[in-house]
């Protein structure tokens, strides 16, 4: 049977098979956990991959793109240190992105005692119910409050809970709204619960942080966000409740100094950032975050990565402003 004669979604669970055996070295039976499929099943996974070409001496890409100098290529017109890809796009965020997510997470070499940091929104919610991979004794926290809002993607305690509960770390919450009232805020303040856990901040090591939509195109947002508002109604996305304009300069609105989240400071500064973020309408707010310096490392998929390379082409600016640029 032709390669051609499979789905794009068999294509990629080969794929995805094929790098856990042969590139991180898992036997059969953890690769068959990692994903949701008998033991059997990844056996003939890995003989058909190998029989039809996608592994030789390497793992190559079912679409038989170049793989490594896309990589390259995107790094260097965001001005980032690292990007990975999903082969294909699927309808799972949590499913096509795990893996990638995972090798960005392995880089990171995190330690026990060291600090992950993660946000709120639909990307991170569904990578936190995905197979991490597991690092006993890190301290994960959020980045934003946001204890009052009705859908589950904008709970952030929630989506640090179960982030711990892959990794095996320990969760640390934010009992406050994104945006209190002047006089909870003043309280927070004062609070040694609230100032422990945004000390958090300033130590971490990684962050995995999702990348929003412009909010004028978003069907789901924090209610904390006051979308009627001029300035917001122009911003390209944001990332932890930060939000920037396309040259990514920071947007801000009313309520906007009482927010509960870590600053754009805070993020430049914490050694590795990894965003994630697929989708044609993202390809802006991946831009403008870049240009605002608010993640050093990226995991997007191969349509995604396409479509920004195009965009930064057709401005004729392949670099970010080398003003926002993180320190490398």
């Amino acid at each position: 049977m032709a390669a051609r004669e499979y789905s794009r979604r068999d294509l990629g669970l080969m794929h995805r098979a094929a790098r856990l055996y042969y590139l991180d070295e898992l036997n059969q039976a953890t690769i068959a956990e990692r994903l949701s499929v008998s033991r059997p099943t990844v056996s003939r996974l890995l003989s058909e991959a190998r029989r039809i070409g996608l592994v030789r001496i390497t793992v190559h890409d079912p679409e038989s793109v170049a793989v490594d100098a896309h990589l390259e290529r995107l790094a260097g017109a965001l001005g980032v240190d690292r990007v990975w890809f999903a082969p294909f796009s699927g309808h799972g965020l949590g499913s096509t992105l795990v893996e990638p997510v995972g090798e960005a997470l392995r880089e990171a070499a995190l330690s026990p005692g060291d600090v992950l940091l993660v946000s709120s929104g639909r990307t991170v919610h569904e990578l936190s119910h995905a197979a991490l991979p597991s690092v006993a004794g890190i301290d994960i926290g959020p980045t934003v409050g946001g204890v009052s809002e009705p859908e589950a993607w904008h709970q952030t305690n929630e989506i640090t809970r179960a982030v711990a509960e892959r990794m095996r770390g320990r969760p640390h919450f934010l009992f406050a709204q994104a945006m209190p009232s002047p006089a909870m805020s003043a309280t927070l303040a004062d609070d040694p619960e609230f100032r422990r856990v945004t000390g958090m901040w300033n130590r971490a090591q990684v962050a995995l942080v999702g990348i929003g939509a412009p909010p004028v195109s978003r069907d789901s947002i924090s209610t904390s966000v006051p979308l009627d508002d001029e300035g917001l109604r122009t911003a390209a996305g944001d990332v932890c409740l930060n939000f920037f304009a396309p040259d990514g300069k920071e947007v801000e609105f009313p309520g906007s100094d009482r927010m509960v989240r870590i600053s754009p400071e805070q993020v430049r500064a914490i050694p590795r950032t990894i965003a994630v973020a697929v989708g044609e309408e993202k390809v802006p707010s991946i831009i403008g975050a870049s240009r605002a310096g608010l993640f050093n490392r990226l995991v997007t998929d191969v349509p995604t990565a396409e479509n920004l390379l195009a965009a930064l082409e057709r401005e004729g600016r392949p670099d970010p402003d080398t003003t926002s640029r993180r320190p490398r």
